[in-house]
C-alpha cells in the first residue's frame, strides 16, 4: 500500500477498518507523512536525513467508557486487532462524562494545501538549495548554520456515523544563522512555504549575512522603555501567547488572561489597538490548513480579533454544551491583517528607537496578564533620526503583547513567518510600537 494515499484509497480503507467494529460508536483517523532535511553547521554540511510515518488510531466507545488503540501496520489482519484492542481498552475504562459522542456528517470548505513542488523534493534538491546558501556565506568569509525541513502527507478522518474528511498537505522550512569569523556578529533568517517553488534560500541568507556583518560592532544602551520596531520573527513568538489562550474553558474557569471575575469572560471587549484583527482561514493562499477539526467539526473562515475586540473563543463540543453555544473549534491557522508601510518606511519615521530581528527563550512571567520574558538577538540595532544608527548588545524584555498591542503605532504588510518557539507558522505583519519595556543587559550575541 502507497504510503501517502489518494482521498478514495483513504476512504477505503477507513471503511474497512471501521467494518470491523463492535462498539457503539466508533471514530478512525490516519496519518501518512514524508519528511526529509538536511543541516549545515560551520559551512559545511553535517546531517542529512529522512522520515516515513504512517499511522492508525482506532477510539471506540461503549457509553461513556472510551478507550483509543494505534497501530502502524495496515496488512487485515493488524486492522481488525487495533479495532479490537480499542474495544478492549474501551470496556476496561471509567465512565467518561466529557465524552459527548460522534458528530454527523459535516460540510468542508474546499483548501488547497498540497503543492507537487514540495511533494516532489528529493535529496539533490535539497543538496542544490542549501549549497547556494553555504556558498554565499563562504565567499563572504562568513560562517553559517541552517536547517531545511521539507514534509508532505494527509490526514483523514472517519466515523461510524458517516463523517468523512481528508486533507493533503505539504510545507518547507528554512532557517539560518550567519555570524562573523570572529563571533561578534550575528543574523538570522527564517523562511516557511507551502511550494516549494516560492522558497528562495539564497536571497534569506543575504539578510542573515547583511545582519551579522552589520551587528558586529554591538554598543551597550542602558535598559528602560523604547520605541521597537519588530521584524515578524520577532512579534510571532510575543502574538502566538494570545493565539494559543484564547479557549473558552480556560476562560471561564479563570484560568487565563481571558478571564474575567465572577466566572465571565472579555468576549465582546475591546482589548488591543482598533488596527489588531486576528482571523483563522483554511483557505488562506499563503497559509492554507485543514478545513477540519480534531473532533471533526468544519473550520470556516473567522475572526477571533475584530478591530481590537474579542468576537470568538474556542469551545470543544463538550464545553459548548455546558455553556448553552455552538462549538467553535480551535483554528488551525492563524492570521493577523496587516497595514501598508514598509520596514524602511517605520526606521524613516522614528526619531529614537530599536530595530529587532529576533526574540526567543521566551518564558511566561503572569499567565493572567500574558506577561512575557525573553532576550533579542542576532542582530538589534539603534535608530536614530530615521537611521540605523548602530548595532547595540542584546537585552531582555518584559512585555505583555497585550499591552504591546495598545502601544501600537504602524502596522506593515503581513507575511508568513516561522515561529522559532513553537515552529508554527502564521502571517504576522512587522509592527512599530512604542514604549515596549526592556529590562536589563544581555552579553549574548
Amino acid at each position: 500500500m502507497n504510503l501517502i494515499l489518494t482521498e478514495e484509497e483513504a476512504k477505503t480503507l477507513l471503511k474497512k477498518i471501521l467494518s470491523y467494529s463492535k462498539a457503539d460508536e466508533c471514530i478512525v483517523n490516519i496519518v501518512g507523512e514524508q519528511r526529509g532535511n538536511i543541516r549545515y553547521a560551520r559551512n559545511e554540511v553535517s546531517t542529512a536525513g529522512g522520515l516515513t510515518n504512517k499511522n492508525i488510531a482506532v477510539t471506540s466507545a461503549f457509553g461513556n467508557k472510551v478507550g483509543t488503540a494505534t497501530i502502524d501496520e495496515f496488512d487485515d489482519a493488524s486492522l481488525e486487532k487495533v479495532v479490537r484492542r480499542a474495544e478492549e481498552l474501551a470496556k476496561l475504562a471509567p465512565e467518561n462524562p466529557e465524552y459527548e459522542g460522534l458528530v454527523d456528517p459535516q460540510t468542508y470548505m474546499k483548501a488547497n494545501g498540497y503543492f507537487e513542488s514540495t511533494a516532489s523534493i528529493n535529496p539533490d534538491k535539497r543538496a542544490t538549495k542549501v549549497a547556494q546558501s553555504l556558498e554565499l556565506c563562504r565567499n563572504e568569509k562568513l560562517v553559517g548554520a541552517g536547517f531545511l525541513e521539507d514534509q508532505h502527507g494527509y490526514t483523514a478522518i472517519m466515523n461510524s456515523k458517516g463523517m468523512f474528511a481528508y486533507y493533503a498537505s505539504t510545507n518547507v522550512n528554512f532557517s539560518l544563522t550567519v555570524r562573523t569569523e570572529d563571533g561578534k556578529g550575528s543574523g538570522y533568517v527564517a523562511k516557511g512555504y507551502s511550494d516549494f517553488n516560492k522558497l528562495d534560500t539564497a536571497a534569506a541568507t543575504r539578510v542573515a549575512m547583511q545582519k551579522a556583518k552589520a551587528s558586529a560592532s554591538a554598543q551597550a544602551i542602558e535598559p528602560g522603555k523604547y520605541t521597537v520596531i519588530l521584524e515578524p520573527t520577532a512579534a510571532a513568538v510575543l502574538l502566538e501567547n494570545i493565539f494559543f489562550g484564547m479557549d473558552a474553558r480556560s476562560a471561564d474557569e479563570g484560568r487565563s488572561f481571558f478571564s474575567k471575575p465572577g466566572g465571565k469572560t472579555k468576549l465582546g471587549e475591546k482589548i488591543v489597538d482598533e488596527a489588531v484583527t486576528f482571523y483563522s482561514d483554511p483557505t488562506h493562499p499563503e497559509l492554507p490548513s485543514s478545513p477540519w477539526s480534531g473532533e471533526g467539526l468544519p473550520q470556516q473562515k473567522l475572526k477571533w480579533i475584530d478591530k481590537g475586540v474579542v468576537k470568538n473563543l474556542a469551545y470543544s463540543i463538550y464545553w459548548a454544551k455546558q455553556k448553552g453555544v455552538k462549538p467553535v473549534p480551535f483554528p488551525n491557522n492563524m492570521i493577523m491583517e496587516g497595514g501598508k508601510a514598509s520596514l524602511e518606511e517605520m526606521i524613516k519615521s522614528t526619531k529614537r528607537g530599536i530595530l529587532v530581528t529576533k526574540l526567543w527563550y521566551i518564558r511566561p512571567v503572569d499567565p493572567q496578564t500574558l506577561l512575557l520574558t525573553g532576550l533579542t538577538r542576532d542582530g538589534t540595532f539603534y535608530i536614530e533620526d530615521g537611521k540605523i544608527k548602530h548595532p547595540i548588545k542584546n537585552l531582555r524584555f518584559n512585555e505583555s503583547p497585550i499591552i504591546m498591542l495598545n502601544n501600537l503605532e504602524t502596522l506593515g504588510v503581513s507575511e508568513r513567518v516561522v515561529s522559532t518557539e513553537s515552529n508554527q507558522n502564521y502571517m504576522i505583519p512587522p509592527m512599530k510600537i512604542r514604549e515596549f519595556t526592556f529590562s536589563s543587559l544581555s552579553d549574548a550575541v
